[in-house]
């Protein structure tokens, strides 16, 4: 899941958790989360359903088959979820025998069987049911904003901007919705799925299509196989009008699933799909398992994508236009992050929520490795930092990674299980190497291959392969919470270097291998340290004094520092230490000073740096209100304005070019404004609206009536807003409408459809635009509701209220009062 690990040769008790888990804040703790026990076991699930489109319905026949784990039982019980059970029986041969059985709460079947049966027995139970979705009560978490399990997007038609979808979302434990079985992660089942569908549409579930029946009352019935045991939240149903690319990988299918208007461009959003598959099967050194791969994208799906067995659910943002992916794929990432899933999470799968370190860390790190290997080491790093700043402004150092103790199982899909476990095991391959790294990942898998784990068997791994007792890096990381904070001073002593490391963090103190790096001249002299206690002092020969003294060489800690460099030493580390976060830190440190002509001279060098992100990133920090920074990097920003290779940079060299409103630059705005790049058009528009304000609108009421997106559309609507023009008024809320599903765009939309709200006096006009945010806003996912209503009815709508009173238009002040909800209504 892209939102965004314990058993050894014993069992470990619950007070020797403690022993290893830190003392901490332990007030949002409810229980203590133990894995599932397992009375019955899956063996084999086979579904026959079809779908109501009227009533959201889904009618389905269940055959399961079973198995006592190991103690012999006369009874079984099925999550199920929101449905009508019809009949629950035992399969005899080929006949019924009823059972009884009682539903609790509509959430669980408790069955009684027909007799004992022994560890060795298997037995099938036959359930008719009919699944009510729409019914269900559930709840979603940050990373999964609901959790009903099936789901029909416009299935009556009536929205002519949206196809009609049906699509499943098992993760967590939603699966039963829809399908009667044992809901959690330490099952394995193979599957068997048959649709019957509307003709016109094409399905897609787990394994293999096997078989396509036409019937004779317009529908289609496809059967498919999943040979192999997976966990049953990985289960997956799609149904749609999809077009289908193919692409393949040792010959096994790869297939894109995507809304036929981004036919012409799947293979540029999901085409490197066989090189990820073949650079994750030499690393792992387990070729790709599973008999096939696809692909497909989701209308209004929960999440943002989701590594069903086989078969990975894309949402829809993954359809970007050819003008989109000039500036790079955005989903690439994510592509990447689903697909190393089909190792780790459904080849091996965590057997307990509280585990989930094992599917999520993983899928976060893949990320990293395969920006390191297509795009280089200073892509790996980029995301590596991106990903801890992720878990650094979490707020979330006081959750342990494996995770016993929470208040419901969505709540461990976070920044600590996602991008803090991610820099966790890129911690660790620096520590035991490359090859050592990749070797236990290797054990790890084919050890528990079709079985669930806990995070213990991944350490065994690791200590099989290295011969390391690695129990102080999980007792640290795995089963405790926070990070190190460090001040690092360093000084100079006559004939030796001396760097102090304090650890100023509360609660406990790391155990840190680190290395440091000592420079005299270009090249280092590199020492391996422990850096264990609340404070470190070591000392280092020198003939003279350093260059520099580069803490964390490899620059892979899990930490925030405080280091006391100057200015010369952070450009000496920018120009020979030259790793991503070198070069970074430094760029960082000389934006704090551009009263320094040293600092400037520097920051306008670091412009021409080799990696596109830091180009970015030194243009975005360079301060606009210096006049010496305005004079000394001009020239370079019109020249990148003009050339770089990478759009994105080009885009934030126009928009910082902007900020001379220099008329003289107006050609290279216009120019810009018809690239093919939606942000280099958006940004040159915006920049040309304060040059030639005239020539600004035309353009933008040109590019309105064209398809725009992302910066562009943004740039449009803030210029025909801020015109007045009520003419503009079609194309301004068509523009919002058109843009379907609750996605960050639209929402960020939201402010300037306040502000045409608030310029116009066209009361019809008004009635729409505050319908359009009514709409969108009552469509946010609960989830969500808590962070999003506050801005729209507290601070858009009733602002908009109070402008229309001050400026005498009651009756749409009325109307707009109307559509606050009445627990929201205070002060007015």
């Amino acid at each position: 899941m892209k939102k965004f690990l314990l058993i050894a040769c014993c069992m470990m008790s619950l007070a020797a958790l403690a022993q290893v888990q830190p003392a901490r804040d332990t007030s949002w703790k409810k229980e203590y989360r133990e894995t599932s026990t397992r009375i019955n076991d899956l063996v084999h699930t086979k579904l026959d359903v079809s779908f109501d489109y009227a009533k959201s319905w889904m009618y389905g026949k269940a055959w399961i088959t079973l198995k006592p784990h190991f103690y012999a039982t006369d009874s079984l019980t099925l999550d199920a979820k929101g449905m009508a059970i019809h009949t629950v029986a035992m399969m005899k041969g080929a006949t019924l025998q009823n059972l009884k059985y009682t539903y609790d709460d509509s959430l669980q079947l408790h069955i009684k069987l027909d007799r004992s049966y022994k560890g060795s027995e298997s037995y099938t139970i036959f359930i008719s049911y009919t699944a009510k979705p729409n019914e269900v009560k559930v709840k979603g978490s940050a990373a999964i904003s609901d959790a009903k399990g099936l789901y029909f997007i416009n299935p009556d038609g009536k929205d002519k901007n949206k196809p009609t979808q049906i699509w499943t979302q098992g993760e967590t434990e939603a699966t039963s919705v829809w399908c009667p079985t044992i809901d959690k992660p330490n099952q394995k089942t193979t599957d068997e799925i048959s649709m019957t569908v509307p003709d016109k549409y094409v399905t897609l579930s787990n394994g293999k299509l096997t078989a396509q029946k036409k019937n004779a009352d317009g529908t289609r019935t496809d059967t498919w196989k999943m040979d192999l045991p997976h966990a049953p939240y990985l289960f997956f149903m799609g149904v749609g009008d999809f077009a289908v690319i193919k692409d393949s990988w040792k010959g096994k299918e790869v297939s894109y699933y995507v809304e036929k208007e981004y036919a012409s461009v799947a293979r540029k959003i999901f085409g490197l799909t066989p090189e990820m598959i073949g650079f994750y099967s030499r690393i792992t050194g387990v070729d790709f398992p599973w008999y096939k791969y696809a692909q497909i994208t989701g209308r209004d799906y929960v999440s943002g994508a989701m590594e069903n067995t086989t078969a990975t659910l894309h949402s829809d943002a993954a359809q970007q236009d050819a003008r989109e992916l000039t500036d790079g794929n955005s989903w690439e990432l994510v592509v990447a992050h689903e697909l190393f899933h089909q190792w780790f999470g459904d080849y091996v799968t965590t057997e307990s929520w509280s585990n989930i370190t094992l599917n999520e860390s993983f899928a976060n790190y893949s990320e990293t490795l395969w920006n390191e290997y297509k795009y280089g080491k200073d892509a790996g790093d980029a995301q590596h930092y991106q990903d801890m700043q992720g878990y650094l402004n979490s707020n979330s150092a006081k959750k342990d990674l494996v995770r016993f103790f929470y208040s419901d199982k969505e709540d461990v899909f976070d920044g600590v299980s996602y991008n803090k476990g991610g820099r966790i095991l890129h911690m660790l391959r620096n520590y035991v190497g490359d090859s050592a790294f990749f070797k236990a990942l290797n054990l790890y898998l084919t050890t528990n291959k079709f079985k669930s784990a806990e995070a213990q068997q991944l350490r065994l791994a690791f200590e099989e392969v290295t011969g390391r007792d690695l129990n102080w890096y999980w007792n640290q990381w795995y089963y405790g919470a926070g990070h190190p904070t460090l001040d690092i001073q360093y000084s100079y002593e006559e004939g030796k270097v001396k760097v102090v490391v304090n650890q100023t963090q509360a609660d406990k103190i790391f155990k840190l291998p680190v290395a440091i790096d000592v420079y005299n001249g270009t090249k280092p002299v590199r020492y391996n340290v422990w850096a264990q206690h609340k404070t470190d002092t070591f000392y280092f020969p020198v003939a003279t004094k350093p260059d520099l003294v580069n803490f964390d060489g490899d620059k892979v800690l899990l930490c925030t520092k405080k280091e006391n460099k100057t200015l010369d030493e952070y450009i000496f580390q920018y120009k020979n230490a030259g790793k991503y976060l070198d070069r970074r830190e430094a760029i960082e440190f000389a934006a704090k000073k551009q009263d320094d002509p040293k600092a400037v001279a520097f920051l306008t060098e670091a412009l021409n740096d080799k990696f596109d992100g830091l180009r970015g990133l030194t243009i975005n920090r360079l301060n606009m209100k210096k006049d010496n920074v305005k004079a000394a990097v001009e020239s370079k920003l019109a020249d990148i304005a003009k050339n770089d290779p990478k759009r994105t940079v080009k885009a934030s060299a126009i928009s910082k070019l902007g900020e001379y409103k220099n008329p003289a630059y107006a050609p290279i705005f216009r120019a810009a404004v018809n690239d093919s790049s939606y942000t280099v058009s958006g940004n040159a528009l915006d920049a040309l609206a304060d040059v030639d304000s005239v020539g600004a609108l035309a353009e933008a009421k040109r590019l309105a009536a064209l398809p725009n997106k992302g910066q562009l559309n943004n740039a449009i609507m803030t210029i025909l807003i801020s015109s007045g023009d009520e003419a503009s008024a079609e194309q301004v809320l068509s523009s919002f409408e058109k843009q379907t599903g609750i996605t960050q765009a639209k929402f960020n939309m939201l402010q300037q459809i306040g502000q045409f709200i608030g310029k116009t006096k066209n009361t019809d006009i008004v009635k729409r635009a505050v319908d359009d945010i009514v709409t969108f806003r009552d469509a946010i996912p609960e989830a969500f509701k808590g962070q999003t209503d506050p801005f729209i009815n507290g601070v858009l709508l009733k602002g908009l209220v109070t402008k229309k009173k001050e400026a005498g238009l009651n009756e749409q002040a009325e109307y707009i009062q109307s559509k606050i909800p009445a627990d929201e209504k205070k002060g007015f």
